[in-house]
């Protein structure tokens, strides 16, 4: 953590005097070659002093050298600004025999990066004063440190900094890390939870806020880690304990230069516990600080450390926010000014809080920096969490746009928010342009102020130097050119102001942002770009994979194998050492054999030839990059030789091979050996699997899918796959998740038979509660919503409710394309027979041939009953084209709901929609078609006739006679017609109104009609003498 009094002068002093250091840099026998000898010594000196009476003085001295070599390797690669050259950590930490050798400087830094690597995983090659982090490393993980004492909490809190700047540092995630950094963030919960402010030690700033700082850091381990609603549920609690009020809203404005009426714009709308009248900005201020801006100089150089005021009331200097100097879009949204009356008065209207709903969005007050913090990072969760789509994009950008307009106090969060801003604006072609740019001279700010910069006597010091000090690559005094003018010191922030939040943001190293800007060019084709910042980083993996991705497969394997193997003329070489040397000098100067468009003899070489004596120590990932271009396996195994069987990744590009070539056991074996070394990768257990579904192995595949939901609960293909396995495990089978729980992804055992009786569908039951939470995080697949509807209609009893809204969203997913055919007739026929036997008729049943009796009232539905209805009248009958079938039900549900005129209309329309069916008489069209296409004069024969066709033609006239019968003669209920009882129920001549008082006729004649059309094939059929005595009766 970071004081308030943090002073340079001090620091380097007081590294100078401490008693570790000085043993360190004065110890002729120690020898940084030698692989983690850093991490030995330290441990060594801890244990020395473990339990004399100078311990508790050694630790304490440890633990603020440790805070400041930590805050100057940040201030060097992340923030800045640049330390000077006096502040040269090599004098300070190498012995002068190695200061003051460049080579010897190199090799010693060299070796410390090489220690860095956790996992089979490599850190950036050239990270600037590697030594730096390394010591404050190897002290704060030491086990001495972690005794129970006063200092134990510091430690935690710094130790979750140094391991989680390390694994920001690798090329990919480390388990092991990853693994560490959770357990101390546990402990350090447990603590505020038990001891609350006294975790922190004496002299921490801002007491008040020391919960809220933790979880708004371990809000930024979990995005990094890819735990998107973890992180928001510590952004909200960190809100909650601020006492932050912000919502994302809806205001009238106008976003371009021609539009002529408001509309609604997005915008957040924050304010913080702070936020007073001391703090809050009127009117009358703002039209000051405008004037202001009227008055000031043009120039960007002279602009550039203008901010706005801060909570304190001074005014705060940021970097340079570019204009957007686009033709239609306005620089800013301009709200739609309403007086403050009419805001009051419509305020007991607007849902949010009073103190929200009053404030203007054009003129916020600025936020306590921690709340700023609060919501940028919960900007980049969304981003995280959803897809890269506009509606994602429109969402993210308020949040960024809150913190730059209303003026962040703090130099950092305001470039954090010019970056997450950046990162959004480069997907719509009226904003990418300003995102580049503004990408760019974020890049250029930290690069040349962490650029290590002499003054003018170190320079002249410097140039009568001839011994070169101890200048090397990582300490090139060098001044870097920028996009925009530097900035002034005094328009720029002090260290201090920007290492206050460091933890709190996770700002990307400088190498980071580089390779960000990278792959910006990238997707917009800027490939040449692209490709001089890898190689001036010296990332041969990324400038691989970027020719890769255009299809340059021959350039991308030259340049991972130039950096693996030697060219085929060395195959004759014997010496190992001269070999060795030479290796590594041409790895250092690749880039200048690496000119993508060379036409040399160099550029040639295809590097065939025995592998390097000496490989980088991101070997492992070269390997597979190679086996990714040659789709050959061997180089995976390669990987994971060279990582000494720990690089996770080779074991995953093994399985998918093994899963493309079908070979699933072995697919099986390495996926599970790579998780032994990465448990927390959620697509490993999700392809694992897979695979074990695909081999029948039901147990495994439950287990493989149970641990992917509990590391991404939000994963629907989880969660259905997980149902797929668990409906084809057998019932006597019980299932633990790997955490010695059985199945606690789907929570307790479903005991529906009682105390002591099995329940043989249990593991069906746990199916439908995943299916179910697959359907409510892809409400959009419909094969999810299919799948839950088969294995509702399974369970004993079935839950009618989650059939009626399965096949709800089914109809209106398919619907449109598959019409009545997405209608689970079956399942609505059980539906509907268990509605009637639960609900009471309607109304009493009526004679079939006298008058009807006096109808009572209709009941109105409800619960099931209801949900049917509404299934069946709004969303079923309206795709019904074919089906007798759900005309029939359409039928026996009206007659329930006592609708009889409704129940005869379906009768009706389920014999036409059957006598409409070909196949059955001459007049349709595939017997016209069949009776065409044979000879004249010949009869076509009656088994050439669908038969089955004929039988329900049939057997729909027989039920709509019965229903003309039953129903023909009962008094109408709905419709004009409709009576209680009475004088209301006679027309104007007296008559009583019935459903069809002419039912006799139509009865006979649809007999007759049917009887006629099917004479000349069906005549003495059995159908036909059930027809003919039907129509007698």
């Amino acid at each position: 953590m970071v004081t308030a009094d943090y002073q340079e002068d001090e620091n380097h002093t007081l590294l100078k005097k401490s008693h570790l250091v000085e043993s360190l840099r004065d110890d002729i026998t120690f020898d940084f070659a030698q692989p983690h000898a850093l991490r030995e010594y330290i441990l060594n000196y801890l244990q020395h002093y473990a339990h004399g009476i100078e311990r508790e003085v050694v630790q304490k001295e440890a633990i603020d050298v440790a805070k400041i070599t930590l805050n100057y390797f940040l201030q060097a690669n992340v923030t800045g600004p640049p330390l000077s050259l006096s502040l040269d950590p090599a004098p300070i930490f190498f012995h002068r025999s190695i200061a003051s050798n460049a080579s010897a400087l190199r090799t010693a830094r060299q070796r410390l990066i090489a220690d860095l690597s956790t996992d089979g995983i490599a850190a950036y090659q050239l990270i600037p004063f590697p030594e730096l982090f390394s010591l404050a490393s190897a002290i704060l993980n030491a086990p001495s440190l972690c005794s129970p004492s006063a200092l134990n909490f510091e430690v935690l809190r710094l130790r979750i900094h140094v391991n989680f700047l390390h694994q920001r540092m690798l090329n990919e995630i480390s388990d092991s890390l990853q693994s560490r950094i959770y357990e101390d963030c546990a402990a350090l919960e447990e603590a505020f939870a038990t001891q609350g402010k006294s975790v922190l030690s004496e002299g921490d700033d801002e007491d008040d806020d020391a919960r809220a700082r933790f979880l708004v850091e371990r809000a930024a381990i979990h995005i990094f880690h890819g735990l998107d609603a973890k992180a928001r549920e510590d952004l909200e609690e960190a809100r909650r304990v601020r006492g932050l009020e912000y919502v994302l809203t809806g205001r009238l404005g106008r976003r371009t230069k021609f539009q002529d009426r408001d509309l609604s714009q997005l915008v957040v709308l924050a304010r913080s516990k702070e936020d007073g009248e001391s703090q809050a900005r009127s009117s009358s201020s703002q039209e000051e600080v405008e004037e202001k801006l009227k008055n000031a100089p043009s120039n960007d150089a002279e602009s550039m450390g203008k901010g706005e005021t801060g909570m304190d009331g001074s005014e705060a200097a940021k970097p340079q926010n570019l204009d957007l100097n686009d033709d239609t879009l306005l620089e800013a949204i301009a709200f739609k000014k309403t007086n403050e009356d009419k805001a009051q008065a419509t305020d007991s209207e607007d849902p949010l809080p009073s103190s929200l709903a009053t404030l203007n969005p054009s003129n916020q007050p600025i936020l306590h920096p921690l709340d700023s913090i609060i919501l940028l990072q919960y900007a980049s969760s969304v981003t995280n969490t959803s897809p890269s789509d506009g509606l994602t994009r429109e969402e993210t950008v308020p949040y960024a746009i809150r913190v730059l307009d209303g003026g962040s106090s703090n130099w950092q969060i305001y470039t954090e928010a010019l970056l997450v801003r950046s990162r959004t604006e480069g997907y719509r072609s009226r904003t990418v342009e300003r995102g580049v740019l503004q990408l760019q001279a974020l890049v250029d700010q930290v690069v040349a102020e962490t650029t290590l910069v002499p003054s003018s006597d170190e320079t002249r010091a410097s140039d009568n130097n001839t011994n070169g000090g101890s200048k090397d690559s990582t300490t090139s005094s060098s001044t870097p050119t920028t996009f925009l003018p530097r900035p002034k010191p005094s328009e720029s922030a002090p260290a201090s102001e920007r290492l206050k939040y460091i933890h709190e943001l996770a700002f990307p190293t400088r190498w980071t942002l580089e390779a960000e800007l990278a792959a910006r060019w990238v997707s917009l084709g800027g490939l040449r770009t692209a490709l001089e910042i890898y190689e001036r980083l010296k990332m041969w993996a990324e400038a691989a994979l970027c020719w890769a991705a255009i299809e340059r497969e021959d350039k991308a394997r030259r340049i991972v194998r130039r950096l693996l193997y030697q060219p085929a003329s060395a195959a004759s070489k014997t010496s190992s050492a001269s070999t060795t040397a030479e290796e590594i000098s041409s790895r250092d100067d690749i880039n200048a054999e690496a000119d993508a468009d060379a036409g040399t003899d160099a550029d040639a070489e295809n590097y065939l030839g025995p592998e390097l004596h000496t490989l980088p120590a991101d070997a492992p990932r070269l390997f597979c990059i190679l086996g990714d271009l040659d789709q050959d396996p061997k180089f995976y195994k390669r990987a994971w030789e060279v990582s000494g069987n720990r690089y996770a990744r080779a074991q995953r590009s093994l399985g998918k091979h093994y899963l493309i070539t079908k070979q699933l056991d072995l697919a099986d074996e390495a996926y599970a050996l790579s998780l032994k070394y990465n448990p927390q990768n959620q697509a490993t257990w999700f392809a694992l699997g897979c695979v074990r579904l695909e081999v029948r192995n039901w147990r495994g595949a439950v287990e493989a899918f149970q641990r992917a939901i509990q590391i991404e609960e939000q994963d629907a293909e989880s969660w259905s796959n997980l149902a797929a396995a668990l409906i084809r495990l057998p019932s006597d089978e019980e299932v633990q998740d790997g955490s010695g729980s059985s199945s606690s992804v789907l929570g307790g055992d479903h005991d529906l038979l009682g105390e002591g009786k099995k329940d043989l569908q249990k593991h069906v039951r746990q199916a439908f509660t995943a299916f179910k939470r697959a359907a409510a995080l892809k409400r959009n697949s419909h094969r999810i919503w299919q799948n839950l509807m088969n294995v509702a209609v399974t369970l004993i009893p079935p839950p009618y409710s989650d059939i009626v809204l399965a096949q709800q969203r089914l109809i209106e997913l398919r619907g449109a394309t598959e019409g009545e055919s997405c209608v689970d007739v079956e399942a609505m026929e059980g539906l509907l027979t268990h509605v009637i036997a639960m609900t009471p008729a309607s109304a009493p049943l009526s004679g079939t041939n006298g008058p009807a009796e006096a109808a009572a009232p209709r009941r109105q539905p409800r619960g099931l009953e209801y949900m049917f209805s509404t299934l069946l009248t709004k969303h079923i009958t309206p795709l019904i084209t074919h089906s007798r079938r759900l005309w029939l039900l359409t039928a026996r549900f009206a007659i329930h709901q006592n609708r009889p005129s409704a129940a005869l209309a379906a009768y009706e329309k389920a014999w036409r929609a059957t006598t409409q069916r070909p196949g059955w008489d001459s007049t349709s069209t595939a017997s016209s078609s069949i009776f065409s296409s044979t000879k004249k004069g010949k009869r076509i024969q009656e088994e050439e006739i669908p038969e089955k066709v004929w039988t329900d033609v049939v057997d729909s006239t027989i039920e709509l006679v019965d229903a003309y019968e039953s129903l023909g003669m009962r008094e109408r209920t709905e419709g004009l017609g409709a009576g209680a009882g009475g004088d209301a129920d006679e027309n104007r001549n007296g008559e009583k109104v019935y459903v069809c008082k002419e039912w006799r006729f139509k009865a006979r004649s649809a007999v007759r009609g049917i009887l006629g059309r099917g004479k000349e094939f069906w005549e003495g059929n059995e159908g036909w003498e059930r027809l003919k005595e039907r129509g007698r009766s």
